[in-house]
């Protein structure tokens, strides 16, 4: 019997691997109205209640000027410039992003290192680097999503069958770690993003699911053993999510806030703008808005929340499979893991589900990277869905 072998980094043949070019066998057609409907609402809540939650704290304070519409003021023009990024993006041919996959990810690896060595520190993470002429920050680690969505999709699809083999699959690996890493370095909870972004998109192109399993656990190993390490800052937000009220005055107090808002939201809510707890939370317009979503509109407000998520996903899920190619399909899957996993790890922190770790709700929270760069995904997702397979609606 003769024995075959894959090479783990062969390209597929191709005249020039990098330019997708329109399938003639999919027709081009309108986007995805009903995907384009529920980001334009989350946004909109988001807009909402990012004002709702931050006018006291921003009339209050010296450093916003006594003005109670500074965070809207910045929220709603970050709004409009994601709404312009989106629909342009939504309406080019999205194999042009192809070609510059590697350039993305380079990019983004050296903005990560100057966010290490010569970046803005805050919130106990230096990940900031400040914009040139202007009173503004970016964060890499957001961009490091699209860079890992784009990567991961452009191997994939180039490298055809490299996931059949283990050197193949360490290859893959070695690529979503150098990138997560140094995400992990300036932000543990965003690094653990990029890091699921990564391997999620490496589980589902690969055929071997015990590969994946054994690569994983080592991962997930050396996490829990350094999150229940109690003598370090992490650590002890393991043993306050445990016991949030042994440690009210310190690690515990957020989210001692973050559920008395939930619970005094009862089922309809307090009323938008009269959250009791928006004063008391610490970064109530931020990670822990969907507390005040909570407080102020009440478990049907929440559950609205969720359910425009699940239908997000549903929707994303749907494009990714009936996408023209195997780049467009794992674009499109990474960006529906970006979205989800982000979403889940907000809402499960806000209920005290797991451990504090601060993460933005999608679309929803203050941020203006954060949503830039979640407005520029569902665009490219809106894009591949304009050439979708299956024209049923």
């Amino acid at each position: 019997m003769t024995r075959t072998h894959t090479r783990p980094l062969k390209p597929r043949p191709r005249n020039n691997p990098d330019q997708v070019k329109p399938t003639t066998m999919v027709n081009v057609g309108s986007m995805d109205y009903t995907l384009y409907l529920v980001v334009v609402v989350l946004v909109a809540i988001g807009v909402i209640m990012v004002f709702s939650s931050s006018y006291v704290r921003a009339s209050t304070r010296a450093v916003f000027e006594f003005d109670s519409f500074y965070f809207l003021r910045v929220n709603g023009l970050m709004a409009i410039g994601g709404f312009i990024v989106m629909n342009l993006i939504a309406n080019v041919y999205y194999g042009w992003f192809k070609p510059w996959a590697r350039t993305l990810y380079i990019v983004t690896i050296i903005l990560l290192l100057i966010a290490l060595f010569f970046g803005i520190t805050a919130g106990g993470a230096q990940r900031w680097i400040p914009i040139p002429g202007m009173d503004r920050n970016f964060q890499p680690s957001e961009i490091a999503k699209a860079a890992t969505i784009f990567m991961m999709a452009w191997m994939t699809d180039k490298y055809d069958g490299a996931l059949r083999n283990w050197p193949g699959f360490f290859v893959f690996c070695g690529v979503a770690g150098l990138i997560s890493g140094l995400v992990l370095d300036s932000g543990f909870s965003q690094g653990i993003i990029v890091t699921v972004i990564a391997f999620g998109m490496i589980f589902v192109a690969s055929p071997y699911l015990w590969r994946f399993i054994i690569a994983g656990a080592g991962g997930v190993a050396a996490v829990l053993i350094y999150l229940f390490n109690a003598e370090n800052f992490r650590g002890a937000r393991v043993l306050a999510w445990q016991d949030p009220f042994a440690y009210a005055e310190t690690v515990g107090y957020q989210i001692i806030q973050s559920l008395y808002a939930i619970a005094s939201g009862g089922l309809f809510g307090l009323g938008i703008g009269n959250s009791r707890q928006a004063s008391f939370v610490p970064e109530a317009h931020n990670d822990i808005i969907f507390a005040i979503i909570a407080e102020e509109l009440g478990l049907v407000g929440a559950a609205l929340v969720i359910l425009l998520f699940g239908i997000f996903i549903w929707r994303g899920i749907r494009v990714a499979l009936n996408a023209p190619d195997t780049f467009s399909s794992m674009v499109a899957i990474g960006i529906v893991f970006a979205i989800a996993f982000q979403a889940i790890i907000n809402i499960a922190v806000v209920t005290n589900s797991i451990p504090n770790t601060g993460v933005t709700l999608p679309f929803i929270s203050y941020g203006g990277t954060s949503l830039v760069v979640s407005m520029a995904l569902a665009g490219v997702l809106l894009n591949i869905s304009r050439y979708s397979k299956d024209r049923s609606g």
